[in-house]
């Protein structure tokens, strides 16, 4: 059946106005329902968060250190000669006063008996010598000879005393020539490869050494900041010791403490670095000549510091920022001055208070109003962090 139509076309109340207007009425109606629906906004984004926490943050400074011996020397003979006997071997510890080398002493034997040969003879013609120039002296006042034979026999005895004097400098330094003979251990530590054997010649004074030894316990690290720190590291070694610990690459878990105990007298032009030596007690030896570590120096502490992990610190063209996750779930990008990173955290000025939620991961999916989701860090796809979740967050 079909619709009847309220009015006729015949009807009064039938009009050329109220056709239009219900036509009208039909045209909206007909553009309403094929308008598009209005687009929902973007999802949440998921992200990893921690907690801005506050605590005391120690001030440091970092750099590469090189390890280097407490005391090191290159062992030379001081004579030439076979060398007769090898006392040590290759990387020994040593104590001072040990004997390493003996070179062939004979020949320095022979010359100490010599030369106190020609002290014994001299000094027997010195007493002669001596007693008669007092005679001559004696019979000088008599007339009995002249005064020229009593100045010629004080002369004489005078000559011979000198005489005397270099054969005892010879006797001493043929004694010392022959105790160089056995060159021993000048400080404890502990020696390089042997450069000589059993039979070898050397000479004095010749390159390259015998063998270095160097002072491993206690130990020292080597290490440059830059010059403008220069004055900070002053005031604070100043005020007391300050501590540096050291950690070998590969082995973080490995902390060595140890104390500053040198600046350098001078920066240097060249890469405007300043050199510092700290000392290392070293007892168990893990610390070795040549090695390369990770040094920090302590210089002072931050009270109650804001803390956040160091992966939720990004760097963009105006600096530092964070993002923020506020009570509604919204990110807020805000920016901050970073103070000090160590240990995989951050400590921030500015910006960020104690208790905030920041993003540790995501970040780069985020923008300033985007909903963040928080979520465990495997499901994040981020490194593992401590999760927080803000009130109205999903």
């Amino acid at each position: 059946m079909r619709a009847q139509c309220a009015f006729a076309p015949g009807d009064a109340r039938f009009s050329r106005k109220g056709f239009r207007a219900a036509a009208a009425l039909a045209v909206l109606a007909l553009l309403s329902s094929c308008a598009p629906a209005k687009k929902a906004g973007p999802p949440p984004v998921p992200v990893t968060a921690a907690k801005a926490v506050a605590k005391d943050v120690p001030v440091v400074l970092a750099a590469i250190g090189t390890v280097q011996a407490f005391d090191g020397v290159s062992i030379k003979a001081l004579v030439g000669g076979q060398i007769m006997k090898v006392h040590v071997s290759d990387g020994q510890d040593v104590r001072k006063g040990d004997l390493l080398f003996t070179i062939d002493p004979r020949p320095f034997q022979a010359a100490l008996d010599m030369a106190k040969a020609r002290l014994d003879r001299d000094r027997a013609q010195l007493v002669s010598a001596d007693a008669q120039a007092r005679r001559y002296a004696d019979l000088v006042k008599k007339d009995y000879v002249t005064q020229q034979q009593a100045d010629d026999a004080t002369a004489a005895a005078g000559a011979l005393a000198a005489t005397v004097k270099s054969d005892q400098a010879d006797v001493e330094n043929s004694e010392l020539n022959l105790a160089y003979c056995s060159i021993r251990a000048p400080i404890d530590g502990r020696l390089g490869n042997l450069l000589v054997r059993e039979g070898n010649l050397v000479k004095a004074n010749d390159t390259p050494s015998l063998v270095t030894l160097n002072q491993i316990t206690p130990i020292y690290v080597a290490f440059s900041v830059p010059e403008q720190q220069l004055a900070e590291v002053r005031r604070q070694a100043a005020s007391g010791s300050l501590a540096v610990q050291a950690v070998q690459p590969g082995h973080p878990g490995v902390t060595y403490s140890g104390e500053l105990t040198s600046i350098d007298n001078a920066v240097d032009n060249g890469t405007g670095t300043i050199l510092l030596k700290a000392t290392f007690p070293n007892a168990d030896r893990s610390l070795w000549p040549g090695q390369y570590v990770n040094v920090t120096l302590k210089l002072s502490t931050l009270k109650n510091a804001v803390v956040v992990p160091e992966e939720a610190v990004l760097e963009g063209q105006q600096g530092y920022y964070v993002y923020v996750v506020a009570a509604d779930g919204s990110a807020e990008m805000h920016a901050v001055q970073v103070v000090q990173r160590l240990n995989g955290e951050a400590a921030i000025k500015d910006g960020v208070s104690a208790g905030d939620t920041v993003v540790t991961d995501g970040q780069l999916r985020l923008f300033p109003g985007a909903k963040a989701d928080i979520r465990p860090a495997s499901l994040a796809g981020g490194p593992p962090a401590a999760q927080a979740a803000p009130g109205g967050a999903r």
